[in-house]
């Protein structure tokens, strides 16, 4: 369902590729949010 403007923590979310040339992330997984939206994703220990 909608989020609204809720913080949402989504996990065992995929880094598949790195752009570093256009500051790009790909991540395979459903990313919640709108498009052209800001997304803060931080790294977890294993």
């Amino acid at each position: 369902g909608r989020m609204g403007d809720a913080q949402v923590t989504i996990s065992n979310l995929r880094v598949v590729e790195i752009r570093p040339e256009t500051n790009e992330l790909v991540v395979k997984g459903a990313v919640p949010g709108a498009r052209h939206g800001l997304l803060l994703i931080k790294s977890v220990a294993d």
